[in-house]
């Protein structure tokens, strides 16, 4: 409010708010974005395009492993990854190089780091081995290991997700509430073992001394 009888300020706080050049905009004006249904059909004309130049091969690429974030915040989620192990490689019986050219990712600088990630990524391969088609080079001079001629007839290129990431929801186990539960403090336990932590070195040292006095 103004003080005393005076005139009330003229302060209009940019009525021309469209023509000012801020951080949003450095160049000033609003900006428009009308272009979004022509860029959706650009993008869904790129993916056809690309699907067409990777035939047979999955338009989605090639296959990646299952890995868990790095720092504390996103380890307890599951992702996909940049490659393989070699490892992994090794015990799903995949040659390395081998592996690139069948539409599977290698990374030879990543570590496994437990046996449960290991085994979940070689199950991965050797899933995706069994369903796996190879077109031979020449149709007319097949190589061991390709696909016969039926399969690759019948074979269709796969769209969407190759074989997506599923994180299985924990099942609830519900039980009854007895009496003995109700009877049970649990603050009175966490208060009791506190202490015991506590006390355990003075109850080390005070048995120490108990033990050597014995002996004199």
């Amino acid at each position: 409010m103004v003080r005393g009888n005076n005139q009330v300020p003229n302060q209009h706080f940019k009525k021309k708010w469209h023509n000012v050049i801020g951080k949003v905009n450095p160049i000033g004006g609003v900006r428009t974005w009308f272009n979004q249904p022509a860029r959706k059909v650009r993008r869904r004309t790129a993916r056809a395009a690309k699907a067409a130049a990777v035939f047979p091969r999955p338009a989605a690429g090639p296959l990646r492993p299952v890995v868990r974030g790095q720092t504390v915040k996103y380890n307890s989620k599951r992702r996909e990854g940049r490659g393989f192990t070699l490892d992994e490689l090794k015990e799903a019986g995949i040659p390395a190089k081998m592996a690139r050219t069948i539409g599977i990712a290698v990374d030879s600088r990543r570590r496994n780091r437990s046996l449960e990630g290991l085994q979940d990524n070689v199950n991965r391969l050797k899933a995706y081995k069994a369903a796996l088609v190879v077109f031979p080079r020449r149709a007319n001079k097949p190589k061991s290991g390709d696909s016969t001629a039926e399969e690759c007839k019948a074979a269709t290129q796969f769209a969407g997700k190759l074989m997506p990431v599923t994180t299985a929801k924990p099942t609830l186990e519900k039980i009854a509430i007895t009496d003995a539960m109700k009877a049970e403090s649990a603050y009175g336990t966490l208060r009791l073992e506190r202490m015991n932590k506590r006390m355990a070195g003075m109850r080390k040292k005070r048995a120490e001394d108990a033990a050597a006095e014995d002996k004199e």
